[in-house]
């Protein structure tokens, strides 16, 4: 099973190709946003080391969102794109459940998940506020999706019966407000194409496609538009 996976939901743009669980090709750039002038390029390189290593993609796998409007639209475009040209099935794969698989394997957490413990991981909305949820060591969902503004209260009745690991570019502007002994921070993560491997294998052996023609982003909060600076 071959699945080229693209994730643009951040300032990171990464893509990913994967044979079985391994991947075999990536590139990525963390120099972002600029994903409208490197994904094309990454996609393509992608496309033709597939082509000649036998590989051609039998899915394609797009972050699904929440995350930033303008990348996750750029990302899904250009999903949409290779499912049409190559007649291959699209995936939508929920972006806080590839920013958990990203921890699952990361150092701290190499022994496994305390018992009991939560993922919480979390995207930069701007200014205290983060796209979020709450997932078990199983990756369901305890608490759904939600745009959340954070303070010293965020997930106090969770947190007092549970280890909760934050993670994820809007865990770490939390990190000063949530003082909890039981909130466990782990910096520096951001989500990766190659994150996306399992879950995009694990649909694709579900038959969980989703419509190419109709599918968008789960951007959870409406675009809002910001007036252009002033030229003079």
């Amino acid at each position: 099973m071959n699945i080229l996976l693209i994730e643009t939901s951040a300032k990171a743009c990464s893509v990913a190709l994967s044979q079985d669980f391994n991947i075999e090709f990536k590139r990525e750039t963390i120099e972002g946003p600029n994903h409208a002038s490197v994904l094309g390029q990454f996609v393509e390189d992608a496309i033709q080391y597939a082509r000649k290593n036998n590989m051609m993609p039998d899915a394609v796998a797009v972050s699904a969102g929440p995350g930033s409007y303008t990348g996750l639209r750029i990302g899904v475009s250009e999903a949409k794109g290779v499912a049409f040209g190559l007649n291959i099935p699209l995936i939508g794969i929920p972006t806080l459940e590839a920013l958990c698989c990203h921890v699952m394997f990361c150092p701290i957490l190499e022994e496994g998940m305390p018992e009991g413990g939560l993922y919480c991981p979390m995207i930069d909305a701007r200014r205290m506020e983060v796209y979020t949820a709450l997932y078990d060591a199983a990756l369901n969902e305890v608490r759904p999706v939600k745009a959340e503004v954070i303070d010293e209260n965020f997930l106090h009745d969770e947190l007092e019966q549970h280890q909760i690991y934050f993670f994820g570019d809007g865990a770490d502007k939390c990190q000063e407000v949530i003082k909890h002994p039981n909130a466990h921070f782990i910096t520096n993560v951001r989500v990766m194409a190659k994150d996306m491997q399992a879950l995009a294998i694990k649909r694709y052996n579900q038959g969980k496609f989703d419509d190419t023609a109709y599918f968008v982003p789960f951007y959870l909060k409406d675009f809002v538009a910001s007036m252009p600076k002033k030229m003079f």
